[in-house]
C-alpha cells in the first residue's frame, strides 16, 4: 500500500547568517545593495509595500512554497521562525485570491517575524496596518485561499522572478525587494563601502551644481 505523501515538506536543515552579517546590511537602501551585487537579484518591480509607512525590511529569509490559491505552507512556516526573520511566500504569481491576511500576519509577528514578502496577493488592509508587520505583495484582493496544501517550507523558491533560499538576506524598501544570496553576504558587505563612498561623492557634486556626470565629460 502506498501511503499518501505529506501535505507539507519541511527542509531538514535551515542555514542562517550571523547577526553581525545581518546588522551590516540593516538600513541600507536597496539600490546600494543592488549595486554591491553588481546588478540584479531583485524581485519584480510590482512587488511593493502594502502599507506605505511600513516599507522597510531586512531579515533572514524563511521560504515557503504555498502554490496557487493555498496558504497551508505559510502557516507551517510559523513554527520555524526566529526573531527578525522574513517569510518569503511563493504562489507562482497567483492573483485569484490572497495568500495571507491580517490574522496570519499577526501570528507571524508574534513568532518574531520582521516582514512578509509574496509574489501573490494579500487582504485585510486595515488589519495589516494595525499589525504593523511590513508586508510586500503583488496586489490586494478579498478572496480567500484554501488550506489544503501541498507545499514546502525551507526549500529554494522562485518569488517574483528572484531565486530565494532560506538563509538568504531579504531587504526591502519603497523601491522594491532585493535578495542577498547566503554565499555573497560578506562580499556585498565589503563592496558596500565603495558604493557608499561613490554615492556620497557624486551627491556632493550634484548639490554643488554638477550638470553632466564625469563619465560623460570630454
Amino acid at each position: 500500500m502506498i501511503e499518501n505523501a505529506p501535505k507539507i515538506r519541511i527542509a531538514a536543515e535551515m542555514r542562517r547568517p550571523s547577526q553581525a552579517q545581518l546588522d551590516a546590511l540593516r538600513d541600507v537602501p536597496t539600490g546600494f545593495v543592488v549595486d554591491a551585487l553588481g546588478g540584479g537579484n531583485t524581485m519584480d518591480y510590482r512587488i511593493k509595500p502594502v502599507i506605505a509607512e511600513q516599507s522597510v525590511i531586512c531579515g533572514v529569509a524563511i521560504t515557503c512554497d504555498a502554490g496557487p490559491a493555498d496558504n497551508l505552507a505559510v502557516f507551517a512556516s510559523l513554527e520555524h521562525l526566529q526573531p527578525g526573520d522574513v517569510i518569503v511566500a511563493a504562489t507562482a504569481g497567483h492573483t485569484g485570491c490572497a495568500v495571507t491576511g491580517d490574522l496570519l500576519l499577526g501570528m507571524a509577528r508574534n513568532c518574531g517575524a520582521s516582514g512578509f514578502v509574496t509574489d501573490g496577493c494579500v487582504r485585510d488592509i486595515p488589519g495589516i496596518r494595525g499589525v504593523g508587520l511590513p508586508c510586500f505583495a503583488l496586489g490586494v484582493t478579498p478572496n480567500t485561499p484554501a488550506k489544503e496544501g501541498p507545499g514546502t517550507v525551507g526549500f529554494p523558491v522562485v518569488c517574483a522572478g528572484a531565486a530565494v533560499r532560506t538563509g538568504d538576506i531579504v531587504i526591502g524598501d519603497q523601491d522594491g525587494v532585493v535578495v542577498v544570496p547566503f554565499e555573497r553576504i560578506d562580499e556585498v558587505i565589503v563592496r558596500l563601502e565603495k558604493v557608499r563612498a561613490a554615492e556620497a561623492e557624486l551627491e556632493a557634486k550634484v548639490k554643488a551644481g554638477l550638470r553632466v556626470p564625469p563619465f560623460m565629460q570630454r
